[in-house]
């Protein structure tokens, strides 16, 4: 099965990241990296982040030129043969991952 890779991109999310981390570490029946890119927040979002590492494949949190700029950066470290975009403040339902593949 080829590797899915769930790409993140965050701001200041602290108040939603957590269910949104919990609901991509719950999907089973496939191969799924995670990558997240945090734009230098400062409202707790990276201490989440950093309790969550286990689970994520990529954490960089540096500022960057707005959206765009860290999807891109997400798409270039993402390692997959398929690509999902799942923004902070999202969650997945129960293996919606695999429903999808």
């Amino acid at each position: 099965m080829p590797l899915i890779s769930i790409v993140t991109v965050c701001r200041n999310a602290a108040g939603s990241i957590e269910a949104m981390l919990a609901s991509v570490a719950a999907q089973r029946g496939r191969a799924i990296e995670h990558v997240v890119i945090d734009g230098a927040s400062t409202d707790g979002t990276l201490e989440i982040l950093e309790r969550w590492r286990q689970h994520l494949a990529v954490l960089v949190s540096e500022p960057d030129g707005g959206i765009a700029d860290a999807f891109n950066k997400g798409i270039a470290r993402a390692s997959g043969t398929w690509l999902m975009f799942l923004n902070a403040d999202d969650r997945l339902g129960p293996n919606q991952v695999a429903r999808a593949a």
